[in-house]
């Protein structure tokens, strides 16, 4: 048996539900005995026996020595990282843990403006200075892309002290920009990079996928193994390369930002992931990709449908693509990507990843088969023929509005005392909200930026087409938060 085939977590997890031990310890459950017993029989007496606690002969997440240990080992050889961190707080919890492990309060960290949510809180968090990047924009499909190494290089130039660099890699829907040259291009100025690898756990173990982090030379990449990679919901990685930072620091972090009640069932399923990957991920990924392309092929056969191939390669933030998603416009259809996910589910019981004003997301993983794939272009092609007579050529509207001014840091304005407004009155004001119109998705204003009368009209703009805008408290958009302004007494 190879080192891969091995399954230390998991493995020790039964070999300790089979000894059938007394408990005497939490989860007071008790191997199912204690729980709502319709719950117990859905769920099983097996997944039951290994919903255990940190006690001894199980290893400590916290201070890993054996069992948990050897488990991520394991996973640092097969992601070829010197370390690998397992995380119970899901990917949001490992990139919070990369931000914190190199930023502290004032420190700059250069980001793209389309960060995920956690990102933003890990920057307000750590005190730390955002130095925003525009992606590349898609004018067809309205998408962001990726970073291009030449804004990665005007960024540290302008700004060389800078803690770290940010990049999506690859990005939701599948498109990597040239991460081997951006590492280049950081490390030439001692930066370390931090890779958002949330949706590019499988692209590791396949030649014809995009380029990993870890292969990359990233100095840390949070890797999310249950998107994409067959593990439960909540369970992820965080991968070093060390160097420029130290596996001691990320592990104090991560420590800090985890529970000490771990779930042992997200662990052993990262562990038996990691051995399927390693072990079989090749041959998985290869049946994945022939399915995908052949699926790709179908839906473009379908009249007013277009599925993105390999022809949107060519620029600096589209240097690759995984072709397991599927970016599906519909928007010559004459709908929008809502109405088609809206439809899809009524009449086929088909769920997508994702939809915007111009369309919808579709992954398809080792997981699905034909007979899933032709009910889709089945589903699709109908679709299609009952919209035939509304068909149109339609053009996607894509502007992004400068970004704005930070007048105070993202921490300060969260912490900041602030009062509600009207949002057409808001601008000059500094805002306590972050706010953003999907498509593209990038922030129009986070918290400390001023907000300019040039924002309100771009947001106004979108919620008259119809774009969606997200992010405030107040979800009608008539008021927003901002930071309190103290007028002098007289």
């Amino acid at each position: 048996m190879t080192s891969q085939e091995q399954t230390p977590l998991f493995t020790g997890l039964v070999n300790h539900m089979n000894r059938n031990p007394i408990q005497f310890h939490i989860p007071g459950h008790k191997k199912g005995v204690g729980m709502n017993p319709d719950f117990r029989a859905f769920i099983g007496d097996n997944a039951l026996g290994i919903d255990l606690i940190n006690i001894e002969p199980l290893d400590d997440l916290h201070h890993p020595q054996g069992m948990i240990k050897k488990a991520q080992e394991l996973a640092a050889e097969a992601f070829s990282a010197d370390y690998t961190f397992f995380s119970v707080q899901g990917t949001s919890g490992a990139i919070m843990t990369m931000v914190l492990s190199v930023c502290g309060p004032g420190d700059k960290i250069i980001v793209p403006r389309n960060i995920h949510k956690s990102v933003t809180t890990a920057i307000i968090f750590s005190g730390a200075t955002p130095v925003f990047i525009h992606p590349e924009v898609d004018k067809e499909l309205g998408i962001s892309h990726g970073i291009t190494p030449e804004a990665v290089e005007k960024a540290l130039s302008a700004n060389p002290d800078a803690k770290g660099v940010l990049v999506i890699n690859p990005t939701y829907f599948g498109i990597a920009a040239d991460l081997k040259r951006i590492v280049g291009i950081a490390h030439s100025f001692e930066v370390p990079v931090l890779v958002d690898e949330a949706h590019g756990v499988h692209i590791h173990f396949h030649n014809d996928l995009p380029l990993s982090a870890m292969d990359a030379g990233a100095d840390l990449a949070a890797t999310s193994v249950h998107k994409l990679g067959g593990s439960l919901t909540q369970s992820s990685v965080l991968n070093l390369r060390e160097g420029l930072v130290s596996h001691e620091r990320v592990q104090s972090v991560l420590s800090m930002l985890t529970t000490t009640s771990t779930s042992y069932l997200l662990l052993a399923s990262i562990d038996a992931a990691r051995k399927h990957l390693a072990v079989n991920g090749q041959a998985l990924i290869d049946e994945t990709i022939h399915l995908a392309n052949l699926t790709r092929d179908a839906i473009n056969r379908i009249p007013n449908l277009y599925c993105v191939g390999s022809e949107i390669l060519g620029s600096e933030a589209t240097f690759d693509y995984d072709p397991t998603k599927l970016i599906i416009s519909v928007k010559n259809l004459g709908l929008t990507g809502y109405d088609v996910e809206g439809w899809l589910r009524k009449h086929y019981r088909i769920e997508v990843e994702l939809s915007d004003m111009y369309n919808i997301l579709c992954i398809i993983t080792p997981g699905d088969k034909k007979k899933e794939t032709e009910a889709l272009v089945e589903a699709l092609d109908k679709l299609a023929w009952e919209r035939s007579g509304y068909a149109i050529q339609k053009s996607v509207p894509v502007k992004i509005p400068e970004i704005p001014l930070l007048s105070m840091s993202p921490r300060d304005a969260f912490y900041a005392d602030t009062e509600v407004i009207p949002f057409l009155e808001a601008s000059g004001r500094i805002s306590a909200e972050s706010i953003m119109v999907y498509p593209p998705g990038i922030p129009i204003f986070i918290p400390g930026e001023i907000i300019t009368a040039e924002n309100i009209r771009y947001i106004q703009e979108n919620l008259k087409t119809g774009l969606p805008v997200q992010g405030l408290e107040d979800e009608t958009l008539h008021s927003i938060r901002v930071i309190k302004e103290h007028k002098a007494f007289r």
